[in-house]
């Protein structure tokens, strides 16, 4: 497994080594010890989700506020996406700065994504499965949310805007601006 820094500190890019021959492929998608080691603290996921949707479906941006907050590994096992991180650490110098990747299943590359950052990602192939692992618990109380189109934000979705697909959630969330709870 490869790691590599963004810049945005704390968001990190797995990639792991795949071994392929006539049969297949086979690679490590996770090894705690060697995540632990490279970030320096231990992460301890308690749960794996996952998403099936279609072209042009956008989920997020979405985050959990403090005690709920939540690190989350990404990776995507069949199709494409664009991965987006928004910085919400307040005392951060990148804050309401985004990271985005494009993750998908020939790549296979994956995203931490540490506490104190907003998420989200579009479906850029016809389908894709998007899996991720985190460190805490929903909360529905704690869910909080910024507006995918934020113009301070400035985030290319690489898609046209009319091919997007949201939820009703996600179409009334706040610009960043607006936010004055954010305490992840």
């Amino acid at each position: 497994m490869k790691f590599y820094k963004t810049e945005i500190p704390n968001l990190i890019i797995l990639e792991p080594i795949v071994f392929e021959d006539d049969r297949g492929f086979f690679y490590e998608a996770y090894k705690e010890e060697k995540l632990n080691d490279y970030l320096g603290y231990n992460i301890n996921f308690c749960q794996d989700n996952e998403a099936k949707s279609s072209y042009g479906v956008l989920r997020g941006l979405h985050y959990q506020l403090s005690p709920y907050s939540q690190s989350k590994l990404i990776r995507v096992n069949q199709g494409s996406i664009l991965d987006v991180a928004v910085d919400i650490r307040k005392d951060s110098k990148t804050f309401g700065k985004h990271f985005t990747i494009e993750l998908n299943d020939k790549n296979k590359k994956q995203l931490f994504i540490p506490h104190g950052f907003a998420h989200g990602y579009i479906v850029l192939s016809q389908s894709a499965v998007v899996t991720y692992k985190v460190d805490n618990y929903y909360n529905k109380e704690s869910e909080r949310g910024l507006a995918y189109n934020d113009p301070m934000l400035k985030i290319d979705w690489k898609i046209n805007s009319k091919d997007i697909s949201l939820s009703k959630k996600d179409l009334s969330q706040p610009y960043l601006n607006k936010l004055i709870d954010i305490k992840t």
